[in-house]
């Protein structure tokens, strides 16, 4: 290849990547701040899933049986003589009451927290003098380090979902709105089957029959197949009736005249066809496997402990003696709100924005 010509492809790529740089800044300004606050969340969640070891200061399952349900510690700024030593500190608690398990702080001790040591975001000199801070679980486990590790589960879980889900519900559904006859019927019928049922009591059951001592793992990805199975049937029946209309129009014909193969026309004017609505649809039906997954753990019927999920960190809120002593406990509860939330608020401006009805 000439000089010329490979200028000339540099220059191609890096007009392209301006072009999308160009259209995801504008895509930034057109949304509400809203949306712009939902993405950021998203992002952070899937950061803390994605690096959960770097952003958690201990390991989730360590235990600090002398500091079980310590309250959120308070943090303060070091003056700047102390930086070298840290730039934020805290007091030790101790616990003033074991019965009530009321704590303390040691005023005259400090606990210098450390930034971008030992491989995490922040941590402290010891792990015997911890900084909690979003406070402790009933075992002395750290819960802020539980919730990042808890997002690998509650925030993939939705994503391997949708993509099973959705996978089967587009193919079923466009085969389905094509080809008609027998197979519509058969693939109709089922989904119908499936619709009937109470999908939360469906599911509950299924997940009831799930063994026990399984590895954590293996119970995720159960969990996700469970509910994926339960949740393509709807959305097999909308792409249904979007592929049946489209099968007739005049390029789909004229595919069929030229003689292309049922599979081309299906990958190649069917599916991309429904695309934009399964686009939305996905992201909006994410927060279904969030809660669904949130509630099995809750129970007992999903992830077990010492695993870690935002679901099974609620278990110690089930009981209101402990809600009222501990309220922190709650704060996984804030994270399952604001990832079902920021899901919403962003699958409705994708629907405002990828269909046309609704924007014009």
């Amino acid at each position: 290849m000439s000089q010329e010509n490979v200028i000339a492809v540099r220059l191609q790529s890096a007009s392209v990547a301006s072009a999308r740089t160009s259209g995801v800044s504008r895509e930034w300004r057109l949304a509400s701040r809203t949306v712009r606050f939902s993405t950021i969340c998203l992002t952070l969640f899937y950061l803390l899933a994605a690096a959960s070891p770097f952003f958690a200061p201990y390991d989730p399952t360590a235990q600090n049986r002398t500091m079980p349900d310590c309250p959120p510690m308070r943090v303060h700024l070091s003056a700047s003589s102390d930086w070298s030593r840290g730039l934020l500190w805290t007091h030790p608690m101790g616990m003033k009451d074991p019965i009530e398990r009321k704590y303390v702080e040691d005023d005259s001790r400090r606990i210098y927290i450390h930034f971008f040591s030992g491989g995490h975001l922040f941590t402290t000199d010891s792990e015997t003098e911890p900084y909690f801070m979003l406070g402790s679980d009933g075992l002395g486990r750290d819960l802020y380090s539980r919730i990042v590790y808890g997002s690998r589960v509650s925030m993939c879980v939705g994503l391997l979902g949708v993509l099973i889900s959705f996978s089967l519900g587009i193919s079923m559904g466009a085969l389905s709105g094509y080809l008609g006859g027998i197979v519509d019927n058969v693939i109709m019928r089922w989904s119908e089957i499936e619709m009937s049922l109470p999908s939360f009591y469906f599911l509950l059951a299924l997940a009831a029959v799930i063994p026990s001592g399984l590895s954590t793992v293996t119970t995720f990805f159960m969990i996700v197949a469970i509910m994926s199975f339960i949740s393509w049937a709807g959305f097999a029946r909308i792409i249904r009736g979007m592929a049946a209309s489209v099968r007739s129009r005049p390029y789909v014909e004229a595919a069929r005249a030229l003689g292309a193969s049922r599979w081309r026309i299906i990958t190649r004017h069917i599916i991309p066809s429904v695309l934009g609505y399964a686009i939305v649809a996905a992201t909006l039906s994410i927060p279904g496997f969030i809660l669904g997954e949130s509630a099995l753990s809750l129970l007992g019927l999903g992830i077990q402990e010492p695993a870690a999920s935002w679901g099974n960190l609620l278990a110690q809120a089930q009981d209101v003696q402990n809600l009222a002593r501990y309220p922190w406990i709650l704060i996984p509860g804030i994270f399952i709100f604001l990832a079902v939330m920021s899901f919403n608020f962003l699958g409705d401006h994708l629907r405002d924005r990828l269909d046309p009805a609704s924007a014009g």
